[in-house]
């Protein structure tokens, strides 16, 4: 790898072009994050019930007693021996965080389609802590998938959800995510962004082809 060298006084003088950008990039990201927050409710009608470690529980049962909830549907096919890298890669990042957003009146539950136990085995061996229940779901051709009917070419797909719970105990769908929508949650993503390689994946068959579970590296 090659690169363009400088004294000191020329380093400082193009690193002190970028914090205008930087500002401006922080201004453009606390915007879209406020808008988020903008965006109408639906109200929830169906009934979801899941499979968790105390029995069923329905999707206003996640809650846990507080009002917010995230959902973060981790690609787990029942027919697989283990869950997909990616959204184990999403999960390192998030089970640390989970302590912390229940003292901000959140609760975070993770939700896959393989059963039960298989999930339980699994989070086992990752060392997690995170809540995990299973859900059934729907084999189609077509599925409903980043708000559009569409072929999807693999089993599964990962996707992260937000409700609200009022005092009343009706739910409320607030905001979903899905795809590269999920980048944000990857903080070793961002950190690659800022050394000299970046993520370096313009070579590889597909984006995070390098990716490895963390006890495989």
């Amino acid at each position: 790898m090659t690169h363009k060298v400088v004294p000191t006084e020329d380093w400082v003088a193009a690193r002190k072009e970028l914090p205008a950008r930087e500002k401006e990039f922080s201004r453009l990201r606390d915007e879209l994050s406020r808008r988020r927050r903008d965006l109408p409710w639906e109200k929830v009608e169906k009934e979801y019930v899941f499979d968790g470690p105390a029995g069923k529980e329905t999707l206003a049962d996640l809650f846990n007693g507080r009002s917010q909830l995230i959902t973060y549907h981790f690609m787990f096919d029942p027919e697989w021996t283990e869950g997909c890298k990616s959204c184990s890669l999403i999960a390192d990042h998030y089970d640390p965080s989970v302590v912390h957003l229940e003292h901000r009146d959140v609760s975070l539950v993770t939700v896959s389609r393989a059963f039960l136990p298989k999930l339980q085995a699994y989070r086992k061996r990752m060392g997690w802590n995170f809540k995990w229940v299973s859900a059934a779901d729907l084999e189609k051709k077509q599925v409903y998938y980043n708000y559009t009917m569409q072929p999807f070419p693999v089993a599964d797909g990962p996707g992260i959800s937000v409700f609200y719970k009022d005092e009343a105990g009706t739910v409320f769908h607030t905001y979903s995510s899905f795809s590269r929508g999920l980048d944000m949650f990857i903080t070793a993503y961002h950190l690659l962004d800022i050394v000299p390689k970046g993520r370096d994946e313009a070579g590889l068959p597909h984006s995070m082809q390098w990716l490895r579970h963390h006890d495989r590296y």
